[in-house]
């Protein structure tokens, strides 16, 4: 049984839990125990699956997840060097996300549960990104968290263990989609995002106009879907314009619009909370070099600390649905097996609606 010394000579017992991720396109497995350790964290990525679609098609997701999951978590306890009679919880991505694939990791996990009369920890995939920097950086409560990915996009006040503050949120589009879709008009591959940066670095942002959406005004809230028509008509009416030259003033807009919308929530937030020191990124567009160094000056304009947990945990990953149920086993939280699956589910739950929001949480 693995131990620690908690004071003195007492020796306590290690929590350690099984994390599993499966909600979009990565099927992932990981091991993380209280002192912070990441024992295992194996990722299997669908892109090379998915691309010729330019897109992630559920059926495929789900498929993939089926196929893979019973593989990795062994991989997972192996690379751990653990038995599954070590472990303390088994955590699983509850949602939100592609049903069919919140499924197939929720299930295992109940099933690796129930057999093993461990406690399941039916995790929110939003609050596995929102704990990394715990993790990652033992960052205390309160911080700001700006989640960037395909399917979000939200400014969140961190306040404590599931009190979630939402700030702000797109009211259209993910920042993460944009960037997929100006690939795809663009003739790049997919995945969109790291594809609009590489071309980008050989551009000229001011080659090209195009709008920064909700710059300027009041709120917190995101609007992507006219950047995304506006890119579409640019390449319409100009068609020799360079592909680098565009990717890099979508890129310089998409920056201007989180600088703006991040400043007005570290206002909002500090009101809140007056010492509020830090501001942190995840979500899998929180690896864009760009949009790290825009907000690394906004940090230290207003005084605060940016933190980025390293690029492979800030996309989707096991270790941080590990970790939020590390967290929450400690606070004394379990779930039963009969927790459901959700395609929807709000970090904030008493948040408004965004004005004119659309289809995404």
């Amino acid at each position: 049984m693995p131990t620690r010394i908690a004071s003195g000579r007492r020796w306590e017992k290690i929590v350690i839990v099984l994390g599993i991720e499966t909600s979009c396109d990565e099927t992932a497995a990981a091991v993380v125990d209280d002192d912070r350790r990441i024992r295992a964290n194996i990722v299997l990525s669908q892109v090379a699956a998915h691309r010729p679609y330019g897109g992630v098609v559920p059926e495929i997701a789900a498929r993939a997840h089926v196929e893979q999951i019973d593989g990795l978590i062994r991989q997972a306890m192996t690379a751990a060097q653990l038995e599954f009679s070590d472990l303390d919880g088994v955590a699983a991505t509850a949602g939100p996300g592609l049903i069919g694939g919140v499924m197939v990791g929720l299930v295992t996990g109940k099933a690796i549960a129930a057999a093993l009369g461990k406690p399941l920890l039916a995790i929110n995939h939003l609050e596995g990104h929102a704990l990394t920097a715990r993790l990652t950086d033992n960052l205390a409560f309160p911080y700001l968290l700006l989640l960037i990915s395909g399917g979000h996009c939200q400014l969140v006040l961190i306040e404590g263990l599931g009190r979630y503050r939402r700030l702000g949120t797109t009211i259209d589009d993910a920042v993460g989609e944009a960037f997929d879709k100006t690939a795809k008009l663009l003739g790049l591959h997919y995945p969109g995002g790291p594809a609009v940066q590489a071309a980008a670095q050989g551009g000229d942002p001011g080659a090209v106009k195009l709008p920064r959406p909700m710059a300027g005004r009041p709120g917190c809230d995101f609007s992507f879907s006219g950047l995304k028509t506006a890119v579409r008509r640019l390449l319409a009416n100009e068609p020799g314009l360079r592909a680098e030259d565009v990717a890099a003033g979508f890129q310089q807009a998409v920056g201007d619009v989180m600088v703006d919308r991040a400043g007005n929530a570290i206002t909002m937030a500090q009101a809140y909370y007056p010492g509020l020191a830090h501001l942190v990124i995840a979500g899998g567009v929180a690896a864009n070099l760009h949009l790290r160094q825009r907000l690394a000056v906004l940090c230290q304009e207003r005084g605060l600390q940016l933190t980025a947990p390293p690029t492979g945990l800030c996309t989707d990953n096991g270790a941080m649905i590990a970790w939020a149920g590390v967290e929450r086993l400690r606070a004394g939280l379990h779930d039963p097996l009969d927790a459901p699956a959700r395609a929807r589910w709000p970090l904030d739950p008493d948040a408004k609606p965004a004005p004119f929001a659309g289809k995404k949480a």
